[in-house]
């Protein structure tokens, strides 16, 4: 899908939302190859499961299908007596003067930040750009002259690289938990962020703790080596737990835990020998435990930002001490040296996460932010010292983001 497309789909999205009728249209998207069937099923159960959640899904998605992607939607929503909305979209197009298609197989696109959003006018900094050698330029060749020449990871494949979000929004009666109202806003921006950093993005909602792992495992055993590095972003509740590297532990749907040691113990050389050497990223929304920071007197703090307002929660549990059965495991576990490793908790272990059933979390809707105002010019950790600095300054109860880092290089985002 070009520019213009895009544009177009945008114009009409929310009429899409609040009209479409998702129901009818599945068997048609399938006949026009539009979408898999596994694909329509993860549809399906987006979100909640409901209409509206199935139809901001459909139209995210839509975005990053191939050139006829739009054309070919119009035609499933005439398919399906969905008129008005197929006539809106073909005005959308022409006042936006779509570039000429040009027939081919359909095939995932990555789409740039300037497509999706306004212009932002960014300052002039150098960063190091890999000219498809492995070699960096920029800022870059300086290093490499004093013999720095492994001063980053040289992300060349495109994609770069599989990311897999897990989106717990709603949990069992007998969990106790409550839903996580504005995680699907949180799942939004970072299917679409990590889209624009170059990777094959896939969410799966509302996963059981058995679910998960056998997700994370399941990627873990395919095959990377064509690859240069994996994503992986957990939204849930979340506990303290047992450790030896990694702290915390986050909930699947039936109110058990897993451990985030056993998460990236998945992704060891044992588990995912294609990812050796490679970047392994995992990002963490959810409560480290139970306590609550008053945090200390500071000069001043922007207005906003007083109050933690009456539509945030935390994703907090309370900490179960003794040898559960899940924490028992996790205190025997090991990891290898845990090298090319970086994982980013929203919080630091032990307090909350706070998450606005409005807007999202503030510790996803700032690395959303940062990570589209300076991802072309900073590496990871810096990117994530940003965030941690912005969350800080947030709301009467305080939150600050943090990192355990055992990756070898600098890392840049391929743009």
């Amino acid at each position: 899908m070009d520019e213009a497309e895009r544009r177009a789909l945008r114009r009409c999205r929310v009429r899409l939302v609040r009209e479409l009728q998702v129901a009818a249209l599945w068997d048609a998207l399938l006949s026009r190859e539009l979408f898999t069937a596994a694909m329509v099923e993860d549809l399906q159960h987006a979100g909640s499961g409901s209409r509206s959640d199935q139809a901001r899904q459909l139209v995210i998605d839509l975005e990053t299908r191939g050139s006829q992607a739009l054309p070919l939607f119009i035609s499933c929503l005439e398919d399906t007596g969905q008129d008005a909305l197929a006539s809106c979209l073909r005005m959308s197009r022409q006042a936006v003067k779509p570039s000429k298609l040009t027939p081919g197989k359909l095939a995932p696109v990555v789409l740039g930040p300037a497509e999706l959003q306004p212009q932002v006018v960014r300052p002039s900094v150098p960063r190091p750009t890999d000219n498809g050698s492995g070699r960096f330029s920029d800022v870059c060749v300086q290093e490499i002259s004093k013999g720095n020449g492994d001063l980053a990871y040289a992300l060349n494949a495109d994609p770069c690289g599989y990311c897999l979000i897990i989106n717990n929004v709603n949990f069992c009666p007998e969990s106790r938990l409550t839903a996580r109202g504005g995680s699907n806003i949180d799942c939004e921006k970072l299917q679409r962020r990590f889209c624009l950093l170059r990777f094959t993005v896939e969410v799966k909602w509302d996963l059981t703790a058995k679910q998960m792992v056998q997700a994370l495992v399941e990627l873990a055993r395919r095959d990377h080596s064509a690859l240069d590095c994996c994503v992986v972003v957990v939204l849930s509740h979340g506990c303290e737990a047992s450790h030896r590297q990694f702290p915390g532990a986050v909930y699947g749907t039936d109110g058990c835990p897993v451990s985030i040691e056993k998460i990236v113990n998945i992704f060891n050389g044992t588990g995912c020998p294609s990812l050796g050497g490679k970047p392994k990223l995992f990002f963490i929304q959810a409560c480290g435990g139970e306590q609550k920071d008053h945090g200390f007197a500071v000069a001043s703090a922007s207005p906003e930002d007083r109050s933690p307002g009456s539509d945030s929660e935390p994703d907090a549990v309370p900490f179960q001490e003794g040898p559960g059965p899940f924490d028992q495991l996790d205190a025997v576990s090991s990891l290898p040296t845990p090298s090319d490793i970086f994982v980013s908790y929203s919080t630091f272990p032990g307090f909350v996460s706070w998450r606005n059933t409005k807007s999202g979390s503030w510790y996803v809707e700032t690395l959303d932010g940062v990570f589209e105002q300076w991802a072309h010019a900073e590496d990871l950790q810096t990117l994530l010292l940003r965030v941690a600095n912005a969350v800080s300054q947030k709301g009467v109860y305080k939150q600050i983001p943090g990192c355990f880092n055992f990756l070898r290089k600098k890392l840049y985002f391929k743009m």
